[in-house]
C-alpha cells in the first residue's frame, strides 16, 4: 500500500512540475486506482504484486469511497458558493444600484446638477443609437458608461480596416465583425450593469417607427442625408427627441432637435440635402481622426443633460466645431412654419 501511496505522490508531483491541470493530475491518480484494483481482483491472493499493492481490495474500496466523499463535499460547497455570490448581486435591476454601480458613478452623484436623482433617471433611461461609426463609437462608450440602462445601437455594416482610425469602439480583432456586435460588445465590457441591444440591419422606413417607439431618446450619427432625414421624420412623429450630428474632413455641428417641445425639426434647418458632390463623405474628402470623438462625445454630453434635465441643451441651437483652427460658434435656429415634416406641431 505504502508503495502505491508514494506512487500517486510522485504523479501529482510530476503533475504540479509540469503544471498540469488539478483535473488531469487527478484523472492520473484515479487511472492509477483503476489499476491496482484490477490487480487486486484478478491476481491470487498471496501474488508478490497483489502484495506490495495492498493484498486486500477492500482497503482500496474503503480508500475510494472516502475520496468520492471529498471530491462530492467539494464540488457542493463551490456550487453552494457560486449560488450565494450570484443572488447577492442582482444584476441590471432597474431603477436601484447595487454598492458597484454606486462607487462607478459616484463622480456623477456628486455633481449636483445629477445627483442620485439624475443618475436613476439615467439608469432608467432607454437611447437609441442610429449608426456605429465614428460619431457613435465615442457615444455609445460615454452612454454605456454613464449608465444609461438601455441602449439600443443600429448599424448594417461591418468593422474594416480603415475605419480604426477614428471609430474607436472597433479593434483590429473585430474587423469583419458586424459594427452592431463589435460596439455592443465594447459597451458590455465596460459597464456589465447595462443593457445593449444591438440591431444588425439597416433602418429602413418599414423598422424605424416601430425601432424609435422603443426608446425615449434618439442619437443620429449616420453619414448620408436620407437616413437623417428618416430619423428625423420618425422621430417626429412619435414625438421624441433627437440628437444629430454631422462631420467632414476639420468641422462638425450638432443640435438637439426636439419639436415636440418648442424646438425645430432636422428638416426646418436643413430643408433640403445638398447637391450630389457638393458635401463629399468622410470616405471621399477624408476626417481628422480625433474629430468624431470629439463630437460624439458632445452627443453624448447633450444625452445626459437631456435626460438628467442638467443645464441647457442644444435645443433651438446649433453648435459648429472647427477642429482646424480651433474655433466653435453657435446659431440660433427655430423651427418652420412651412415644414413638411414638423410644422403642424406649432400651430
Amino acid at each position: 500500500m505504502i508503495l502505491v501511496l508514494v506512487m500517486a505522490a510522485a504523479l501529482w508531483g510530476i503533475g504540479w512540475a509540469m503544471k498540469a491541470p488539478v483535473r488531469a493530475r487527478a484523472v492520473m491518480i484515479g487511472i492509477l486506482m483503476i489499476a491496482v484494483l484490477l490487480i487486486q481482483f484478478t491476481l491470487p491472493f498471496g501474488h508478490p504484486l497483489r502484495q506490495a499493492t495492498g493484498g486486500d481490495p477492500r482497503l482500496w474500496l474503503l480508500f475510494l469511497g472516502f475520496g468520492l466523499v471529498v471530491v462530492g463535499y467539494s464540488f457542493g460547497l463551490r456550487k453552494v458558493r457560486t449560488l450565494a455570490k450570484a443572488k447577492s448581486e442582482p444584476a441590471k435591476q432597474t431603477g436601484t444600484f447595487n454598492d458597484s454601480e454606486l462607487d462607478r458613478y459616484a463622480r456623477h452623484i456628486m455633481l449636483r446638477e445629477i445627483g442620485g436623482p439624475g443618475q436613476k433617471k439615467l439608469k432608467n433611461a432607454k437611447v437609441l443609437v442610429v449608426g456605429a461609426g465614428g460619431l457613435g463609437s465615442s457615444a455609445l462608450l460615454y452612454l454605456a458608461a454613464a449608465g444609461v440602462g438601455q441602449i439600443g445601437v443600429i448599424d448594417e455594416d461591418t468593422v474594416d480596416n480603415s475605419n480604426l482610425q477614428r471609430q474607436v469602439i472597433h479593434t483590429d480583432a473585430a474587423i469583419g465583425q458586424p459594427k452592431a456586435l463589435s460596439a455592443a460588445s465594447a459597451m458590455t465590457a465596460l459597464n456589465p450593469w447595462i443593457t445593449v441591444k444591438p440591431y444588425t440591419r439597416k433602418l429602413t422606413a418599414e423598422n424605424a417607427a416601430a425601432l424609435v417607439a422603443e426608446y425615449d431618446l434618439v442619437l443620429d450619427g449616420t453619414d448620408n442625408f436620407d437616413t437623417r432625414y428618416l430619423v428625423n421624420r420618425v422621430a417626429v412623429e412619435a414625438r421624441k427627441p433627437l440628437i444629430s450630428a454631422a462631420m467632414t474632413q476639420w468641422e462638425g455641428q450638432i443640435s438637439l432637435y426636439d419639436p415636440a417641445n418648442g424646438g425645430p425639426c432636422y428638416q426646418c434647418v436643413f430643408p433640403e440635402a445638398p447637391a450630389a458632390g457638393l458635401v463629399p463623405s468622410c470616405a471621399e474628402a477624408g476626417v481628422l481622426g480625433p474629430l468624431p470623438g470629439i463630437i460624439g462625445s458632445m452627443m453624448a454630453a447633450e444625452a445626459v443633460k437631456y435626460i438628467t434635465g442638467a443645464g441647457e441643451s442644444l435645443r433651438g441651437r446649433l453648435m459648429m466645431y472647427d477642429a482646424l483652427y480651433a474655433d466653435t460658434r453657435i446659431m440660433k435656429t427655430k423651427h418652420s412654419d412651412d415644414c413638411p415634416v414638423c410644422g403642424g406641431m406649432h400651430s
